[in-house]
C-alpha cells in the first residue's frame, strides 16, 4: 500500500442482506493490518428492505468519512439496482463487484415505480464483475453468507493477506457458521480470480 493512499470502499444493498456485517468485517481486517479505519453508515428503512450504504475508508491516516462522487476505489453491491444507484461514486479506474440479482423494492412491488431496464447489460458495459453470490453462498451452506462471498470477491483487489481475512471471519461470525463462512469467502475469491 502506498504511504498516503486512503482506500474508499462503498458497500450498498438493501436491509437484511448483511451489508453492515460485511463492512464491519472489512474494517476489522484493515484495523488488524495496522491501518487507520473509519466507517460511515447510511440506513434507509434497513429493517424493511430499504437501501443501506456503508463506506469504509482505511489507510495510514483517514481524516474524513466523506465519499464524494468519483471517489470510491471499490463498490461492492449486494444487488444490481443499488449498484446503478451508487455508480457515480466509483473512480474511473475503480472496481465494481455486484451480486447478480435484483431485489424489487416496495415502490416496485406496489406498482408505483419500475425496475431499471437492462441493468445487467448496463453493469457489464461499465466493467462490473457480476457474481452469483447467493447461488455460491447456497453451495457453501446457506444463502445468508452471500455477503461473505462478496467479501471474498473483493479481497484479491485489496492489500490484505487472505489468511488475515480468514482469521477475522473466524473470530467474528457465530461459531457454528465458521466453516460455511470460510467456504463462502474462498469461493467468492476463486470466482473473481477465475479459479
Amino acid at each position: 500500500m502506498t504511504q498516503s493512499h486512503v482506500y474508499t470502499i462503498l458497500l450498498c444493498g438493501v436491509g437484511g442482506q448483511g451489508t453492515i456485517t460485511a463492512a464491519d468485517l472489512l474494517a476489522r481486517v484493515a484495523t488488524a493490518a495496522g491501518l487507520d479505519c473509519k466507517i460511515s453508515e447510511i440506513h434507509g428503512m434497513a429493517q424493511r428492505g430499504g437501501a443501506v450504504t456503508t463506506i469504509v475508508r482505511f489507510g495510514d491516516s483517514v481524516s474524513t468519512m466523506v465519499c464524494d462522487k468519483g471517489c470510491a476505489d471499490n463498490i461492492v453491491s449486494f444487488e444490481r439496482t443499488e449498484a446503478l444507484r451508487n455508480i457515480e461514486y466509483l473512480k474511473t479506474d475503480g472496481v465494481l463487484v455486484v451480486n447478480d440479482e435484483e431485489i424489487k423494492p416496495l415502490p416496485v412491488l406496489t406498482g408505483k415505480a419500475s425496475m431499471p431496464a437492462r441493468s445487467k447489460e448496463h453493469l457489464e458495459d461499465l466493467g462490473a464483475t457480476l457474481i452469483p453470490a447467493t447461488s455460491i453462498a447456497i453451495e457453501a451452506g446457506t444463502a445468508k453468507c452471500a455477503n461473505v462471498v462478496l467479501l471474498g470477491a473483493l479481497a484479491p483487489t485489496l492489500p490484505f493477506d487472505m489468511a488475515l481475512w480468514e482469521d477475522i471471519i473466524r473470530a467474528n461470525v457465530p461459531p457454528k457458521t465458521i466453516d460455511t463462512n470460510i467456504e463462502a469467502f474462498r469461493k467468492g475469491a476463486a470466482y473473481t480470480q477465475g479459479a
